[in-house]
Order: structure tokens, then sequence, then C-alpha cells
């Protein structure tokens, strides 16, 4: 499981710089989104929650495969 997450990390990384930063103006879409839940998320409805899953998802994928990576080197 570990290495088949490490392999990938290459997508991950491409999904993260694609899907998980457009639209790209003004600013990235979610790190609007993440400035807006650290401000205290008022007025965020249900839709905005799964925008900011949706385009955050990438970046979780692309930490957790490049921590696998690091840990598959680290065990050799």
């Amino acid at each position: 499981m570990i290495k088949k997450l490490s392999d990938n990390i290459g997508i991950f990384l491409l999904a993260s710089l694609t899907l998980g930063l457009a639209p790209f103006s003004p600013e990235p879409h979610v790190w609007g989104k993440i400035k807006w839940v650290a401000g205290g998320a008022h007025g965020m409805q249900p839709m905005d929650w799964f925008d900011l899953l949706l385009h955050g998802l990438p970046w979780v994928l692309l930490l957790i495969a490049a921590a696998a990576r690091l840990r598959v080197l680290l065990t050799k």
C-alpha cells in the first residue's frame, strides 16, 4: 500500500498543480478557501466545504505520498 502511494507521487503532484490550484487568478482557489477557514469560516456553505475538499484533496494525497516515499527510502 505504501509503495503504491509513493509510486504515484508524480500523478499527485500534477493533480495538485492543476486541480489543486485552479482557477489560478486572482489567487489559487484553495488558498482563498484556506484563508476563509483561518478567518473563522463565517458564511461558508456546504458547497464551500465540498469545494475546499475537492481542491485540497490532491495536496493531502501529495503529502501522504511524499511521506510514504520518504519512509520507503529510509527503510532501505
